[in-house]
């Protein structure tokens, strides 16, 4: 998961391949309830590792919940609808499907059993409506009570004494602000059937249908059998009782899926865009995404858990929709309209702007930064199509999925002739709402337009903090990070194992060339060995000088080297990174501190980690690398034309990063 300040995608032209979704996080948090509420344990498989599934997790084990993982099974014990703590506050972020239906349980818990418990999440929640279900929950004689402004969290639920509950006439709860409140209902009044059956009846138009029958085929699979008439009333026989299924598999994101189902849309040249965990048989009414794309052009197939999808008709065909059944993945429709023959029109939208942001107004503003012309009402989107793009900065609003359908922007080069756009997504990590590697799986199926992967070189010296420098560079930008030094230090520790010359400059190259190497995070590992601290000795650093003055060596490492140019972006340090690898690099940073200072620093690093060392060897050691990488006839270490020199022998690694970091954003486009 990038959790970097922001993300800055490269223009894309092709995607092709497999991605596997991870679990849904309607379903997850369902889920998890019921096997909460229920007798006995249930098997979660494939439950979705996210912030929002995270936070029911907290919440479920506070309540004295029984949760034990074995790979990828979490084992929940539920409570048999018995409270086993009766005081508590929980904190459930910006998780509706977590603060509306705990909300909903604890209320008649509370009520029935005695108890007191308070419910707040991050401000965002607290501007989120929830006063449609504090008022059903009222109707009950609940005793709940909002702290902050009236209808919206945080709640008190609870006064710790028993109440005795109004379940003999229908509870009201209006349908047309947002279905998790009818879901709140549904799952939590089982809890009161005891004396009779329980009536629930919508006022007004239900949204988001869909939901409610995820809601109703998985209570069936806890053992309560809802009968329904139509959308508007629903009852829970007498004597519901919540029993575990025993084993329950979690099915992956329909709306996640409407990510890469637009992909295969747009990009889905040559090759297909296979989505596997979510098909056509799915639960979710997000999986009518689907319906949606093939009007717009898509051409997908798919059966029990599989789908495929290919580009079509091109460019996409314009459409106007009721998109009332699909809410949250009718969002990437709006940033496929871009793409299309004339303008797209989502109405019966009225739910997105009482979601985790406003998402009509924030989806019409960022949509404007790229160029687009839009309109936007109190239910209801058009945008026209979009060919003169721009640069943009996209704010996500930590909103998770403003972040993950912006992200198809990058694409522009399918409908302009003009220079390829990047884009930058703010806040990168609010995609762990949902999907914490979203842009990770994105990355392993795209190709970016040719020589549009950005590239930073860090260049310079032995010893001149290039390697610190260049690691924290990709760190604060989300980049790949090629450490060249290394590339040549494990040449030469493979070679010293393999009892070969370091003279010998045809059998280092083959050795070179086949160099099993790989690197996690700060370890690097040669032949499954760990060799991240002899890589880092002095004597290992002198042996990789004398191994990279080899023109057949350098040759054998190069396209290795050139092969770490994926997208996002690369950092690449070294001494010849901005001459000979990456010529065409957007910024090229060359230090310059002095062979004493360097020698000093270096001194001082091995003093300070219990190594022995003296400060003339050391200087000494230095003066005779530089030598060898300056007049070493191929690819000596000197600055590219057109590098900028940093001086870092006073500044610290903080200033270094900060100096170099406003070079990069002055040579971004946003």
């Amino acid at each position: 998961m990038y959790s970097t300040a922001f993300l800055d995608l490269p223009p894309m032209d092709s995607a092709a391949g497999t991605v596997r979704l991870p679990g849904s996080k309607s379903i997850s948090n369902r889920v998890l309830l019921l096997a909460g509420l229920a007798s006995g344990t249930t098997a979660v498989h494939d439950l979705l590792d996210s912030d929002d599934t995270r936070v029911m997790l907290d919440a479920l084990q506070t309540l004295g919940c029984g949760l034990r993982r074995d790979g990828n099974v979490l084992h929940v014990t539920g409570l048999g609808g018995q409270l086993s703590v009766r005081q508590a506050a929980l904190f459930l972020g910006n998780a509706g499907t977590a603060m509306r239906p705990l909300a909903a349980a604890l209320a008649v818990l509370t009520a029935t059993q005695g108890g007191e418990f308070e419910l707040s999440g991050v401000a965002r929640m607290h501007e989120r409506p929830i006063g449609d279900l504090v008022n059903a929950l009222r109707q009950l004689g609940c005793p709940v009570l909002e702290l902050g402004q009236p209808g919206f969290p945080p709640l008190r639920l609870g006064d710790g004494q028993r109440h005795a509950l109004a379940t003999s006439a229908p509870i009201r709860v209006r349908g047309d602000v947002s279905s998790q409140f009818l879901t709140a209902l549904l799952l939590a009044l089982p809890l009161v059937t005891t004396q009779g059956p329980v009536v629930i009846e919508v006022e007004g138009e239900l949204i988001s249908k869909p939901y409610i029958d995820i809601t109703l085929r998985l209570l069936a699979r806890f053992g309560i059998e809802v009968e329904r008439d139509g959308y508007q009333r629903f009852t829970l026989p007498q004597g519901s009782a919540y029993q575990t299924p025993g084993d329950i598999h979690v099915e992956a994101d329909a709306s996640s899926a409407s990510y890469f189902i637009a992909l295969g849309a747009l990009a889905g040249i040559d090759s297909p865009v296979r989505i596997e965990g979510v098909g056509l048989d799915s639960i979710q009414g997000d999986i009518r995404f689907v319906e949606a794309a093939r009007a717009m052009g898509a051409q997908i197939s798919g059966g029990p858990g599989w789908l495929e999808v290919r580009r079509g008709a091109w460019p996409l065909q314009a459409l106007t929709l009721d998109c009332n059944h699909i809410p949250d993945a009718a969002m990437t429709l709006a940033v496929m309209a871009l793409y299309a023959d004339g303008p797209t029109r989502l109405t019966n939208i009225a739910s997105w702007r009482v979601k985790e942001t406003d998402r009509i107004a924030a989806m019409a503003t960022e949509l404007r930064k790229l160029g687009a012309q839009v309109d936007e009402g109190p239910d209801f989107i058009e945008v026209q199509p979009l060919t003169a793009w721009r640069p943009a900065s996209i704010h996500t609003y930590d909103d998770h999925r403003m972040a993950m359908c912006l992200s198809l922007a990058a694409f522009n080069p399918l409908t302009s002739s003009a220079d390829p756009c990047p884009v930058r997504i703010e806040d990168p990590r609010c995609v762990a709402k949902t999907f914490p590697d979203y842009f990770e799986v994105l990355f392993s199926c795209v190709q970016p337009v040719d020589g549009a992967v950005p590239v930073l070189t860090v260049d310079g010296p032995t010893a001149s903090g290039k390697g610190t420098l260049a690691s924290e560079l990709a760190a604060r930008l989300g980049y790949h990070l090629l450490d060249s030094g290394a590339l040549y230090r494990a040449t030469a520790l493979a070679a010293q194992d393999a009892g070969l010359s370091l003279e010998d400059e045809a059998a280092l190259a083959r050795l070179a060339a086949t160099l099993d190497l790989h690197f996690e995070g700060h370890q690097v590992f040669l032949g499954g060995r760990d060799i991240t601290d002899p890589l880092r000795l002095e004597s290992t650093g002198g042996m990789a000088s004398r191994v990279s003055v080899h023109p057949a060596v350098r040759q054998a490492l190069h396209q290795v080297q050139l092969n770490f140019r994926r997208a996002p972006g690369l950092v690449a340090d070294g001494r010849d990174m901005g001459t000979v690898l990456f010529p065409d690099a957007t910024l090229k940073i060359f230090l310059t501190a002095s062979v004493a200072q360097r020698a000093e620093r270096r001194y001082k690093q091995l003093i300070s980690k219990g190594n022995p060392a003296k400060l003339n060897d050391l200087l000494s050691d230095l003066t005779a690398r530089d030598a060898r990488d300056s007049n070493r006839q191929t690819a000596p270490c000197k600055p590219a034309e057109d590098a900028v020199l940093l001086d870092n022998s006073a500044l610290s690694i903080d200033a270094s990063i900060g100096q170099c970091m406003g070079w990069w954003q002055s040579r971004r486009p946003f």
